[in-house]
């Protein structure tokens, strides 16, 4: 069993917002995997809405998630988000399930 966490981030783009939102996503990727602690970091796009994506990330515990949530990169990403999202984006935090 991992002790890992699993982060799902789900985005909405205002109209005419789409292009930048995957753009911003997409930039957030190498900074976040070079990050100590962050196993993956991948987003997705709704094929069917492009104002949506998600993002489903895997970090090593609690503490490297919130490293990353104090990180430049971070800091600017959330900005534009605020700028260009529909509505605020969610943010669902899961852990493995013992079996």
């Amino acid at each position: 069993m991992s002790n890992t966490l699993i982060i799902v981030a789900a985005f909405t783009a205002k109209q005419g917002h789409e292009q930048r939102l995957r753009q911003e996503l997409e930039a957030m990727i190498a900074p976040s995997l070079a990050e100590e602690g962050c196993l993956g970091y991948q987003p997705y796009a709704d094929p069917t809405r492009p104002d949506r994506m998600i993002i489903v990330e895997e970090w090593a515990d609690t503490a490297a998630l919130d490293h990353h949530f104090s990180l430049p990169h971070f800091a600017h990403v959330a900005k534009v988000l605020d700028e260009i999202l529909a509505e605020p984006f969610t943010l669902r935090r899961l852990t493995d399930i013992p079996v």
